[in-house]
């Protein structure tokens, strides 16, 4: 059923994995004056009180009338764990496809898919009307959509979902580390490690490699 030339894909989670100690969401917030009450509510998320559709109204509310096109800008700044860029290679050079499997807003998705050259980006979106946020979801993306936009991505791949690894922190990557081949928990919470394949904790993202070079092997 499946035959591609590819040995197999990795979906990089973003919001705690690819930017450290926080989320893409809470630091922009700073920028638009509800920091606080995101970051609150992300810990409600994070514990099970919240559902995505709530955080995301809350957030996208405090975009309401800000310029698209600022956001480039600000993103600019987002802080990043180190060796993105050479894992980026890695994963393209051995064989495997690079892809952004997010909850983050599709800005950031699409910033950081274009800076690195991840093959395709998932995420949320707010809604935009003559180039300014309205303060509403255009599409809501959750836990779910996220495993569903991964193995979407898989079979448009010709890619079987155990040739493919994913690499994550927390509760938004429980349900598509239950379908790869080789899942790795990342500076992760203790829910994310208890099901993933191995952990790893370290301040650079090229650690995962060891763990990641499973699937090369496997493809052999």
């Amino acid at each position: 059923m499946f035959s591609s030339g590819h040995a197999g894909a990795v979906f990089f989670d973003v919001d705690g994995t690819l930017v450290p100690g926080t989320s893409s969401s809470v630091f922009l917030a700073g920028f638009l004056g509800h920091r606080a009450e995101l970051a609150e509510a992300e810990d409600a998320y994070a514990a099970g009180v919240l559902d995505n559709r709530q955080v995301s109204e809350l957030d996208a509310a405090g975009w309401a009338g800000v310029p698209e096109q600022r956001v480039s800008g600000w993103l600019a700044d987002l802080p990043l764990v180190a060796g993105i860029a050479e894992t980026v290679t890695w994963c393209r050079r051995s064989g495997l496809v690079p892809v952004l499997a997010t909850l983050a807003w599709s800005p950031v998705g699409n910033y950081l898919a274009h800076h690195f050259g991840f093959h395709s980006f998932s995420g949320p979106r707010l809604e935009v009307v003559d180039g300014r946020f309205t303060g509403r979801v255009a599409r809501h993306f959750d836990e779910y959509d996220k495993r569903d936009f991964a193995l979407a991505q898989a079979r448009e791949l010709r890619l079987a979902p155990d040739a493919c690894g994913a690499v994550g922190d927390s509760r938004s990557d429980l349900p598509l580390f239950a379908h790869v081949g080789v899942s790795v928990a990342f500076n992760a919470s203790p829910g994310a490690r208890a099901v993933a394949t191995a952990s790893v904790d370290d301040s650079d993202l090229r650690s995962v490699l060891p763990v990641l070079s499973r699937l090369v092997a496997s493809a052999r």
